[in-house]
């Protein structure tokens, strides 16, 4: 994908959506930087038809809804069927994200839900009939993500 050039305005729409896209409107942002909402809007419109917003996502508390595991798998997919087999786990009831990895041997990390041990043996074993070698797997406890911040700072603040 080629680079597109944006401003210090798309950096800071960018950043404002990351902190919580749910709550911060256009005008919102536009009256924090002195600029229209209609200008945000459209910023907003061009930055998703350039694929730089790919869209927002909902923060899930999956125990709260009785899904106790929540799990990283790593794995090992060869190099030239690396990006097809990470599309193909999405389709795997459980499964939440694939990260494509661009070194080392564990080159896919997946992360997934179950509600017990048999969902997660399950999980595993659709993986491995995809092609996936499984190399670890991991129960995660919490997950924390943030606004990128050198985005959220004024022009005058990033010298």
């Amino acid at each position: 994908m080629a680079s597109t050039s944006i401003d210090d305005l798309d950096r800071y729409i960018i950043y404002a959506l990351q902190q919580d896209a749910r709550h911060t409107s256009g005008g919102d942002i536009a009256k924090e930087r002195g600029v229209s909402a209609s200008t945000v809007r459209n910023r907003i419109s061009k930055l998703e038809s350039n694929g730089i917003i790919r869209g927002s996502h909902l923060d899930v508390d999956y125990e709260a809804m009785g899904y106790q595991l929540y799990t990283i798998i790593f794995c090992t997919a060869p190099i030239p069927d690396r990006e097809k087999l990470a599309k193909q786990a999405l389709d795997v009831d459980g499964v939440v994200s694939v990260r494509e990895i661009m070194t080392g041997d564990e080159n896919v990390h997946i992360t997934a839900v179950g509600r017990d041990s048999d969902d997660l043996s399950r999980i595993g074993r659709e993986l491995s009939a995809l092609g996936f070698e499984i190399a670890e797997e991991e129960i995660i406890r919490n997950e924390y993500t943030c606004a990128y911040s050198p985005f959220g700072r004024d022009v005058e603040d990033s010298d």
